[in-house]
């Protein structure tokens, strides 16, 4: 069985994620989505709260599987019998962090492989982090995040404006 991981903080998942889960899932027998747990950054949706959003995003699509990890990617991946990192660009920059990234998983375990893949031209500005801007702002994030999922985002941040804490 060909199984992959595609790694992330998703917080929150975003029509792009979407756009690089839906590729993939077509291409391995098995796509485990794994959200970072990251004790050094603060994010606006618990672990907990951002697979929860994964997997209703990811509902239609039955081999993809939602699991978090903190600590070295390898080390999950080996944990999984994965051996290839899927990786989601939207810009040149992006792959000079992620080209790093990739050498230094490769170095860890020369059995893992990452395999690039270019998101689609109509998601190249979009990210995380700017949805959270713009939802803030109270803009719209309907066309930014899966339909499955805007509800539960902007009550968030909702409730975050409102006097509630960051997760």
């Amino acid at each position: 069985m060909k199984i992959a991981v595609y790694p992330g903080s998703f917080d929150p998942i975003t029509n792009g994620h979407m756009d690089i889960i839906k590729r993939a899932s077509r291409i391995f027998d098995k796509l485990i989505v794994a959200v970072v747990r990251n004790p050094n950054k603060v994010s606006m949706f618990t672990v907990n709260e951002r697979m929860d959003l994964i997997r209703k995003a990811v509902a239609g699509l039955p081999n993809v599987e939602i699991d978090h990890f903190e600590g070295l990617l390898v080390d999950f991946m080996r944990s999984k019998n994965a051996r290839v990192i899927i990786k989601g660009l939207r810009a040149i920059s992006d792959f000079e962090y992620e080209f790093q990234m990739a050498l230094m998983n490769r170095k860890l375990d020369p059995n893992i492989e990452t395999l690039f893949m270019m998101t689609n031209y109509k998601y190249s500005y979009l990210s995380s982090s700017v949805v959270k801007e713009i939802g803030r702002l109270g803009g719209c994030i309907g066309d930014l995040v899966p339909d499955e999922v805007v509800l539960d985002i902007q009550k968030k941040l909702r409730s975050l404006s409102s006097g509630g804490q960051d997760a």
